[in-house]
């Protein structure tokens, strides 16, 4: 069996550390099930000098060494593989997520230390890299993979088949990660008053994909999107992601049952779910799998009493969309315990949710900040400007629903993570911003600052006062700048990609 190390990079060093790396927790356990020795060195976790990544390497002989995160942690995950080659040069340095699946070859060449990426879910993958890993060298067979020959070439093999049932699975490792120390300490947020008050927080994943086609949302090969396709022109395998959707989920009996060992194990208090959509997963079941989870919590005992009285539940949160909820289904959430959802409503101008692929209208968007209030669960409104197609009197929709609404709110700048379709369509003109692809890459954050900017009509220094426009909902300045605008030619252009292709298949 495998000595297997596993490092969490820094993610969104601005802000404290408060979600535990799922992915990687439950990677980890299905490493442990298979016999493996597993330890991890959470970077993110304890925000020491990257030296101590340095330490954990040097700590054992670890057979495998294993670094993994979404694109936005790129530039950490970078310098951990330089140090674990460095300090570790026996052992095999495997990448793995987001920042790999989405553009795996570019990954391979921007960090030359890594031996071999795993491209889309990795839980198959990462058991048999640990089976055969005397190998080191010849990797052709391995489904799932990106590797290095003994020549150097970077090769990019067929893509792994998804699980079906994600029951198989196992609880992730929560053991392994520093629950009471840090993430414990971070558990209050500011969504409504029961998150405020949770003292023990805990992330957790109960579906793995969303029906919807927002343009800007990147993709990890774990949705049934993604294949991987010899590319005509270079004769070269490469990822292709697209529409097709295959919406797996587990049954509500393995989320309550893991629900009810964190609170029999670590009494936890709230539970976040990081499902992309809880509503799409709902439709997906015919309309079934939230009142069945609702009905099970209750039966489970893990119904929260809200107020000033001890409240010997789990709260819970996660995510919602504008045309899919209704009165039914969220009454049946709030009795459960959910006390808020966030909602992606991104804009309320007609032209731009079109455009988006996210299904909903201007009237469905606004409808549905009230009928969520009325059950008693806060809906937390997410709205993004900057899109391609952004213009004044799109802005203007958004800020006129704001005010109707009554919402104050900052809004995230549309940003072409690498993965997204918009990613692949203005993959050029983003380059012509920086000096590299590897600069835009590192530059990357939330979408809570400007990177790379997509939009045909403003500059970045434009949508930066723009932002500060619709945060103050000012309609006198957003008609000043307009009045003041010279119109020019689009800043951006959209290209075709051979990566990606929008049509349903």
């Amino acid at each position: 069996m495998s000595k297997v190390l596993f490092i969490n990079p820094v993610v969104r060093e601005e802000d404290s550390p408060k979600h535990v790396p799922y992915g990687m927790a439950l990677l980890a356990a299905v490493a442990i099930d298979k016999g493996h020795q597993v330890a991890v060195y959470d970077a993110n976790a304890w925000r020491q000098p990257l030296s101590k990544a340095a330490d954990a390497c040097r700590a054992d002989d670890w057979d495998v060494i294993c670094i993994g995160g979404l694109t936005t942690t790129y530039g950490c995950i970078k310098q951990c593989f330089k140090i674990a080659s460095e300090t570790s040069p026996n052992s095999l340095l495997v990448a793995g997520g987001g920042f790999l699946t989405s553009m795996p070859k570019e990954m391979m060449e921007f960090i030359p230390e890594i031996d071999i990426g795993i491209v889309g879910e990795a839980y198959n993958t990462f058991i048999e890299v640990l089976e055969d890993i005397g190998i080191r060298w010849e990797w052709s067979e391995l489904k799932g993979a990106v590797w290095r020959d003994i020549d150097g070439e970077i090769i990019l093999n067929d893509e792994r088949p998804l699980i079906l049932d994600l029951d198989t699975l196992p609880h992730p490792a929560w053991h392994l990660f520093p629950l009471e120390e840090v993430y414990f300490k971070n558990s209050s947020s500011l969504f409504s008053e029961d998150a405020y008050l949770a003292k023990r927080r805990i992330d957790i994943n109960g579906s793995y994909g969303c029906s919807l086609i927002c343009r800007y949302c990147w993709h990890l090969g774990t949705t049934g999107d993604m294949a991987i396709k010899q590319n005509p022109t270079t004769d070269e395998n490469e990822v292709i992601f697209s529409y097709a959707r295959n919406i797996r989920y587990h049954s509500v009996d393995y989320i309550v049952d893991m629900v009810g060992r964190l609170k029999r194990d670590y009494g936890i208090d709230f539970a976040n779910f990081l499902d992309e959509n809880l509503m799409t997963v709902h439709a997906s079941s015919g309309k079934k799998f939230l009142f069945d989870l609702c009905e099970a919590w209750g039966r489970a005992g893990l119904l929260p009493r809200r107020g000033k009285s001890p409240q010997p539940g789990v709260f819970w949160s996660g995510t919602s969309h504008a045309s899919l909820h209704s009165p039914e289904v969220l009454k049946s959430m709030y009795d459960a315990g959910c006390t808020h959802l966030v909602y992606g409503l991104e804009s309320f101008d007609p032209k731009v949710l079109k455009k988006m692929g996210k299904g909903t209208t201007r009237q469905k968007n606004i409808d549905s900040v009230g009928v969520c209030m009325k059950s008693g669960i806060i809906p937390i409104p997410n709205i993004i400007i900057g899109f391609p197609e952004e213009t004044f009197e799109s802005i203007r929709n958004t800020i006129t629903a704001l005010i109707e609404l009554g919402i104050h709110a900052k809004p995230h700048f549309a940003t072409a993570y690498p993965g997204s379709e918009w990613y692949y369509n203005y993959k050029q003109s983003i380059i012509d911003q920086y000096s590299s692809l590897e600069d835009y890459i590192l530059d990357l954050g939330d979408a809570t600052k400007i990177t790379g900017t997509i939009s045909t009509m403003f500059s970045g220094v434009e949508l930066l006062g723009l932002q500060e426009i619709v945060t103050t909902r000012n309609l006198r300045l957003l008609d000043q700048f307009e009045a003041a605008y010279t119109p020019r030619p689009p800043l951006v252009t959209p290209e075709k990609s051979f990566n990606f292709k929008p049509s349903k298949n």
